[in-house]
């Protein structure tokens, strides 16, 4: 761990943050432009989008001082989050986690080998902003997309020029550095960027006395540069590296913890991740009709290792190749457009034991995917409709669509609704198993496929000092894929469901303007999710998040309370000697956190906050203990 000290203060010296404006106070941010909600290259309003979106501006990222961007979502409506070390889900309406495709400057980082991506490596950079689309984004995307889209965008050259940096250190041997670069000029932006994150962690096993401690380092670029006239050449680039400890289960089926996560020396684990974008968009007919060519690449391995050296490893690799044309009609009052999108995309992976029990030959898989999107704006009603049909190597070809409308029904009410159907391919473990004698492989498997529906109202009040929102959902979810343990081994293997998992729930959410520096934003979800009547594990019924912010005059400083609350749900445990999982209850768990930040010069900010300040004792997974109360301070400086 101590190796990344050195390296944080060579990052942080002589580098500048540069201050952020006051964040709109909507949870759906009015007037804030949407990257990924269309395919379409053209920028999207939020208040033309049809559907259900949260906007998480880089002004909110940096006041409530987020440095993993899966404690932001925690804030928005129907994402359930569950971390332990080394693999971080999130769950978004009830679906599961390989259902949400998550985008990092347009590029796809899933895992091509697990099928989903361990968000707890995604670090928010300095600058950094997002977007959640909720609801079955297969239309657009393809597999992946079921319950959603998470799109996570470092900052440009442009919109936050210059040179910055952050340094603090606190609690548990914690330290976290960052630092970018910003260029611009009237053809041309470029940024660098770099995180840095080193802690020694916590006991995570109930009555463990081993620290559980992470390292993490975060490179990125990303610029455009305008070749001529209506023509842009743009690239992005980022690696990832991840190494921790984490802790493994007792199977000694004699011991009185049989089950449970236990204090496991020598158990770590390292990944590295490589992306990488490059882009040529030609707009021609004087803008109207615009065309984008694009590349991309995600190469990512991991490897475990235990007390006598690596122990199991898998390496996964996409490469996808994409054209998107659209075609503008109509005027100012009435603006429609028309997208063609194809996407080619290869996937390969394998398996990495060093003791040969599992297979280890490359596999792939290889996908077409056919776009046709629809869009139509004015100022009584927003329109959507898409279509995609997905022609892969391995699994039947599969057509999905999605329909979106809004109506302006008064000037400050919006009603809106969406319908659409989503699809999930099988992922290599699932087909080929990763340990022969502890998980087979089952290559019978079908994808499994969603149909979903929503409808929502928006309603402002006092000039927009109320702004609220709430959304009814309804889905359904046919072959899911389960890992079953048949008799008479009762060895794990997955297997396609008969039966259907259904999923409903009820999102809220209020921004309020309290004062002239004052504003609260808070968001509620009920959730429904079941398979076959039996509930869905690690969904909270209950999920609840309040946030309560105050401004000093002339910007000379900040606080901000975060209350979040998860309530009760069911997990997994495998504390029976046959091996099946037993359903176990885990409590309803409430965290309060508090960030401040004070200005000390022009150039310099000192900061701090108390995370888990009640110092609450809650396990996201069975048995798996969480951290308690810590305490960060740093400072950052701008020139």
């Amino acid at each position: 761990m101590r190796n990344y000290l050195l390296a944080a203060s060579a990052i942080v010296l002589g580098q500048p943050l540069p201050a952020f404006a006051e964040p709109d106070i909507s949870d759906d941010a009015g007037g804030a432009i949407l990257v990924n909600a269309s395919r379409s290259s053209e920028p999207l309003a939020t208040e033309d989008y049809p559907g259900s979106v949260t906007v998480l501006s880089s002004e909110e990222i940096e006041r409530r001082q987020v440095r993993d961007f899966a404690d932001l979502l925690r804030d928005v409506p129907s994402v359930a989050v569950s971390g332990v070390a080394g693999q971080t889900q999130l769950r978004l309406r009830g679906s599961e986690a390989n259902h949400v495709l998550v985008l990092v400057d347009g590029i796809e980082v899933s895992d091509p080998f697990a099928g989903e991506l361990e968000i707890g490596a995604l670090q928010a950079e300095i600058g950094s902003s997002g977007e959640v689309l909720r609801g079955p984004q297969s239309a657009l995307y393809g597999s992946d997309a079921i319950g959603g889209v998470i799109s996570y965008r470092s900052a440009s050259g442009r919109e936050a020029p210059g040179v910055s940096a952050r340094l603090e250190a606190g609690s548990f041997g914690t330290v976290n550095a960052a630092a970018r670069a910003g260029f611009s000029s009237d053809s041309h932006e470029f940024a660098l960027g770099a995180t840095l994150v080193s802690t020694d962690g916590t006991p995570n096993a109930r009555g463990g006395t081993r620290d559980i401690g992470r390292d993490g380092l975060t490179l990125s670029a990303k610029g455009s540069v305008d070749l001529a006239a209506g023509v842009r050449l743009r690239f992005a680039g980022r690696y990832v590296r991840s190494e921790g400890q984490f802790n493994d289960q007792d199977f000694d089926s004699s011991s009185p913890t049989f089950g449970y996560v236990i204090d496991s020396p020598d158990m770590r684990f390292e990944q590295d991740a490589i992306y990488a974008l490059a882009g040529l968009n030609v707009a021609t007919l004087e803008g109207r009709w615009t065309h984008d060519f694009s590349g991309q690449l995600a190469d990512i391995s991991r490897d475990s290792f235990g007390p006598f050296g690596r122990s199991f490893g898998h390496e996964g690799q996409r490469l996808k190749a994409s054209y998107v044309s659209t075609y503008k009609l109509g005027g100012p009052a009435f603006a429609h457009s028309l997208t063609f999108a194809a996407d080619v995309e290869r996937e390969s992976f394998r398996n990495t034991d060093p003791f040969g029990f599992a297979f280890t030959g490359r596999r792939s898989a290889r996908n077409v995917g056919l776009v046709g999107e629809y869009r139509a704006a004015s100022e009584l009603f927003d329109l959507s409709a898409a279509i995609r049909h997905d022609l892969n190597n391995r699994f039947t070809d599969t057509t999905t669509f999605r329909l979106a409308g809004a109506i302006q029904a008064a000037r400050a009410t919006r009603i809106r609704a969406a319908y659409g159907t989503g699809i999930k391919n099988p992922g290599f473990y699932e087909l080929y198993g990763y340990v022969d004698g502890r998980f087979i492989g089952n290559a019978d498997l079908t994808p499994e496929k969603s149909t979903g529906w929503e409808a929502g109202i928006d309603q402002s009040l006092g000039d927009d000092v109320l702004r609220l929102s709430a959304t009814w959902f309804d889905s359904e979810l046919s072959h899911e894929i389960f890992t079953d343990y048949p008799a008479p081994d009762y060895l794990a293997s997955p297997a396609n469901r008969d039966t259907k998992s259904k999923q409903k729930g009820l999102e809220l959410s209020a921004c309020a303007r309290l004062g002239p520096q004052v504003t609260l934003n808070a968001a509620y979800s009920w959730l429904d999710a079941e398979e076959n009547g039996t509930e869905e594990v690690r969904r909270p019924a209950n999920i609840a998040s309040a946030a309560l912010a105050w401004r000093a005059p002339r910007d000379a400083g900040s606080a901000t309370l975060i209350v979040r609350h998860n309530g009760a749900s069911d997990d997994l445990a495998f504390i029976d000697p046959s091996y099946v999982p037993l359903t176990v209850r885990l409590d309803a768990y409430t965290l309060v956190n508090l960030a401040a930040e004070a200005r000390v010069t022009n150039r310099v900010r000192a900061f701090g906050r108390v995370e888990n300040l009640l110092d609450e004792t809650y396990e996201q997974v069975f048995s798996f203990v969480s951290p308690g109360r810590s305490v960060i301070a740093g400072l950052r400086v701008t020139l």
